[in-house]
């Protein structure tokens, strides 16, 4: 039971170093989006369940970039001030074209919806 309990701990050990040093996966924007204007039902619902992916793959990659930031920052205590500066520009530079190209996906996204809802929500009759 010792030898079981000590070769888990290894094994989660090289687990958690691997991960650690796995770079982070940058997601792939979907591309074109269905025509709202002639777009059925489902297929809305399906370019909205890839942008909800997409925006969930995107919070991962963001939360992993911090961690790699942190990390960094953390492996060395003696960087300059300079360093330091240069380090987290770098991070904000990766984040704001992150978030930038999150915005453009689903300003895209909503363009076609609101093309879609358009065409198909009934108009309210005025009492």
């Amino acid at each position: 039971m010792k030898k079981f309990y000590s070769a888990a701990l290894l094994l989660g050990g090289a687990f958690a170093i691997h991960t650690a040093q796995a770079a982070c996966d940058y997601p792939v924007a979907p591309g074109k989006f269905p025509d709202g204007n002639v777009a059925t039902r489902e297929e809305i619902k399906a370019a909205k369940d890839v942008v909800v992916k997409y925006d969930a793959d995107m919070n991962t990659y963001l939360v992993c970039i911090r961690g790699e930031y942190q990390a960094k920052v953390a492996a060395q205590p003696d960087a300059t001030k300079s360093q330091k500066s240069e380090m987290e520009k770098m991070h904000a530079q990766k984040e704001d074209a992150a978030l930038a190209e999150v915005q453009d996906v689903v300003a895209r996204f909503n363009e076609q919806l609101k093309a879609w809802k358009a065409k198909n929500t009934p108009e309210k009759k005025s009492s």
